[in-house]
C-alpha cells in the first residue's frame, strides 16, 4: 500500500490559497490533481457534484474537508492534493465549518490508499501535529511533518493499551462506517474506530468495514451498528440497525462515547 508522502508529492501542495467559496476550494484541489497527473478535469466536476448531491459530509473534522468522488475513468492514478486556505470558507456543515484545509483524493480503487488514509487520520487527530501542519511555511516543512510521526507510539492489536470498558462481546460483531463513495471519509472513521477498539481490547471481537451508502443498505443486516455523518444518516434512513452520527471523524473521545452508547458500557 502507498505511503502518505508517496500519494502527496510536494508538487501537490498549495498553501495559503485565496478562494471565494467551497466550490472554488474543491476546484483548486482538483486542479492540483490534474496538474500532477492523477486525474482529468472531469474528476473535479465529480467532486463538486458529490457535495451537491450528498451534502457537506466530507467536512469530517473541524476545519477539514476531504474532497473526493467515486473511482472512475477520470482517475488516472491514485493521488492526493493539499490546499490550505488563506481564509476559511463555509461548506454548510452544521458543526465543522468553516474549512481551512481541503485535501483532495483520487482513488483508482477502494484499497490502494487505505494505509495513507489511516496515517493522515492519525496525524490530524493529534492536536500538536494538526497545528504543525497548519503552520508549515512551505511544502518541505509540510512533508517533514507528514513523514515524522507516522507509526510512532501507535500500538495495535495485542500490544494496545486496555481500558476498563466492560466485558467484550464473545461473538465477532461488525460495525459499518459509511460515506457517499466508500473510499474516503469512511476510511478515516474506520481508522478512528479501530484505534478505540484496540484501546478497549475488543479488536478480536469487533470488525470494522468502510463502505458506501448503497452497499450499506444491503450490508446493514450483518452489522450491530452504522457510524456515519449526519448527512449520510439522513440518506440511509431506516436500515434496521442503529445509525450513530459522528461529527468529528478523527476524534477518538467522540467515537469512544458512541461505542459505549452502542454497547451500553
Amino acid at each position: 500500500m502507498a505511503a502518505l508522502n508517496d500519494l502527496l508529492p510536494q508538487a501537490a501542495v498549495r498553501l495559503d490559497v485565496r478562494v471565494a467559496d467551497w466550490r472554488e476550494a474543491i476546484r483548486t484541489a482538483g486542479e492540483v490533481l490534474v496538474e500532477t497527473g492523477a486525474t482529468t478535469e472531469a474528476y473535479t466536476a465529480e467532486m463538486i457534484r458529490n457535495v451537491e448531491e450528498n451534502g457537506p459530509y466530507l467536512v469530517i473534522a473541524p476545519g477539514f474537508a476531504f474532497a473526493h468522488a467515486r473511482p472512475s475513468p477520470a482517475v488516472l492514478r491514485t493521488g492526493m492534493s493539499w490546499v490550505r486556505l488563506a481564509q476559511p470558507v463555509e461548506f454548510g456543515h452544521e458543526s465543522n465549518d468553516p474549512v481551512h484545509l481541503v485535501v483532495g483524493l483520487a482513488a483508482e480503487d477502494s484499497g490502494a490508499h487505505t494505509a495513507a488514509m489511516a496515517a493522515l487520520a492519525r496525524l490530524l487527530a493529534d492536536p500538536a501535529t494538526a497545528q504543525a501542519l497548519q503552520d508549515a511555511a512551505g511544502p518541505d516543512e509540510l512533508h517533514a511533518v507528514l513523514a515524522g510521526p507516522e507509526g510512532e507510539g501507535r500500538p495495535r492489536g495485542a500490544d494496545a493499551v486496555r481500558e476498563q470498558s466492560g466485558v467484550a462481546p464473545r461473538a465477532v460483531h461488525k460495525i459499518l462506517t459509511v460515506c457517499g463513495n466508500g473510499v474516503g471519509t469512511s476510511l478515516f472513521l474506520k481508522n478512528t474506530l479501530e484505534q478505540v477498539l484496540d484501546r478497549w481490547g475488543w479488536s478480536r471481537h469487533v470488525t470494522v468495514e468502510a463502505t458506501d451508502t448503497i452497499s450499506a443498505k444491503g450490508k446493514a443486516c450483518e452489522a450491530v451498528a452504522i457510524l456515519t455523518s449526519r448527512e449520510i444518516a439522513r440518506t440511509l434512513g431506516e436500515v434496521g440497525v442503529p445509525v450513530k452520527v459522528v461529527e468529528d471523524f478523527t476524534s477518538g473521545p467522540e467515537v469512544d462515547r458512541i461505542l459505549r452508547d452502542t454497547y451500553d458500557v
